[in-house]
């Protein structure tokens, strides 16, 4: 490749807060729930790069020929990847595509194709465009691809094996519709960068506020801290079928905290909660073989109220956020059902 942009180019980054900036000179987009994605094209040549500088051509074969088609000959391209099941944008689902063997990820391309939403340009033809304001980029590369549908639209979930361009508004008041309630179709929060900024490469320069739930949760676990004089994380569980299925952890505590939670918890020890529903420890493919630390079973009388971004495939994808304890929910009460769209 011969671009005035070449790779490793570390992607500009978002800072998390619990509000966006609401005044003039900024710039508001949907933050998708996807893999984030540089695209150098020149010519016949493309190249698909990770945050983490990993090439993604090999996990994404059908997005070669669509970025030869929708992009121009020589450009780099700032975005996300996707795909969609079920009518929504599903990270478990393209997180499958990280696999060794080519013939399942090829299999996997043509059962579930993904597809790109672009949000910035860095370079174009010969010009480089890093150091020109954010509302110049976007000009330009409102010029060069055809706009996603709105997240806000009961369809808004964009088109896989498509590449397009994301969403964006002056407006802070109308992101108030990307932030409420349509996170089912693939929206994680809002993404704000100020109209006159340069494209920073690797520094959280722009404001990040994603959607956030909360649900009651039984304890039914422990984890020790690495020191061993404390909690580490607290497994947590909601009832389905009539047994308790395992459905993550929360470790926001402090030192303090850890060593008090110990003691509040030694009492409870005893058979574990999640012995006739899914239990923490099962294979996963983000903990690339590691394993995991032992955990304590706890009787499940203890309710905990915690908030988390995202509820997929029977379990909270990230690490909760604890925030108190419930002791007048009563166990049972805390199901699945809690999760589902529109709840929380």
């Amino acid at each position: 490749m011969a671009l005035p942009v070449e790779p490793p180019v570390r992607p500009m980054l978002a800072k998390l807060q619990t509000s966006l900036p609401d005044a003039e000179g900024w710039l508001y987009e949907p933050k998708w729930d996807g893999f984030r994605a540089i695209v150098f094209r020149d010519g016949n040549s493309v190249r698909m790069v990770s945050r983490d500088q990993r090439d993604l051509n090999r996990y994404f074969p059908e997005l070669e020929p669509v970025m030869r088609a929708a992009l121009p000959d020589r450009c780099v391209v700032d975005g996300e990847i996707f795909v969609v099941e079920d009518g929504h944008l599903d990270f478990d689902a393209l997180g499958q595509r990280i696999h060794p063997a080519e013939s399942r990820v090829r299999m996997l391309a043509g059962k579930s194709p993904a597809g790109f939403i672009a949000f910035d340009l860095l370079a174009l033809d010969d010009a480089d465009l890093r150091t020109r304001p954010a509302s110049d980029r976007r000009i330009a590369l409102e010029h060069l691809l055809p706009a996603a549908r709105e997240p806000a639209d009961a369809d808004g979930v964009p088109t896989p094996l498509e590449a397009v361009l994301t969403p964006q508004t002056q407006e802070a008041s109308r992101t108030t519709l990307w932030l409420g309630g349509i996170a089912e179709s693939g929206i994680e929060g809002v993404i704000a960068k100020r109209a006159d900024q340069p494209y920073l490469e690797g520094d959280r320069a722009m404001i990040k506020v994603k959607i956030r739930r909360t649900v009651d949760c039984v304890v039914g676990g422990y984890r020790l801290s690495k020191a061993g004089d404390g909690v580490g994380s607290l497994l947590l569980g909601l009832y389905s079928g009539g047994a308790l299925h395992y459905v993550g952890h929360t470790s926001s505590f402090k030192a303090a905290e850890r060593r008090e939670l110990l003691e509040r918890l030694r009492p409870l020890e005893g058979e574990g909660a999640f012995g006739r529903g899914r239990s923490p420890g099962g294979p996963s493919r983000w903990n690339r073989g590691a394993a995991e630390a032992p955990w304590v079973g706890l009787r499940p009388e203890l309710v905990c109220e915690v908030s988390y971004d995202r509820f997929e495939h029977e379990r909270i994808r990230h690490a909760a956020t604890f925030l108190r304890w419930r002791p007048e929910r009563r166990p049972e009460d805390c199901t699945v059902e809690q999760t589902a769209p529109g709840r929380g």
